[in-house]
């Protein structure tokens, strides 16, 4: 288990979310929860605190979090004002992910579209946002 996010809000509401390699099951959840209350203390200050995983909505923050995700399709918003949206193929170990993507052009030569594929190298830090699209 690893920390993605913590946000302490108005109303002393606590929001911890945690992530795992292979995903992050209620029990862990449960138990991480019970272990933070174990170290606040209700009569000085009353709080409330929700541990979760970060869930399908919520952008992805890591490169750790990227990994569980290969092979999946994502949205990525560039710092620069731009989206892309592929196939995560590869997490490099310097931050770098590829992504494939598949387009419809015009053929080079005569009538019609053809498929093309490209190959996209983009840093963790020219992303401003990204998340894992889900297919129904």
């Amino acid at each position: 288990m690893f920390l993605v996010d913590l946000k302490i809000l108005p109303g002393n509401r606590i929001e911890v979310f945690i992530d795992g390699d292979n995903g992050v099951g209620i029990n862990e959840c449960v138990d991480l929860s019970r272990h933070i209350e174990k170290s606040l203390d209700r009569d000085v200050e009353d709080f409330s605190l929700e541990v979760s995983s970060p869930g399908a909505t919520i952008p992805l923050k890591l490169s750790r979090q990227y990994i569980k995700h290969i092979g999946r399709d994502v949205e990525l918003k560039l710092t620069d004002g731009t989206s892309i949206t592929g196939t995560l193929i590869e997490v490099g170990k310097d931050g770098g992910l590829t992504l494939t993507t598949i387009s419809r052009e015009n053929k080079p030569i005569g009538k019609g579209k053809i498929n093309v594929t490209r190959t996209h190298n983009i840093q963790l830090q020219n992303i401003k946002e990204s998340k894992v699209k889900l297919k129904f």
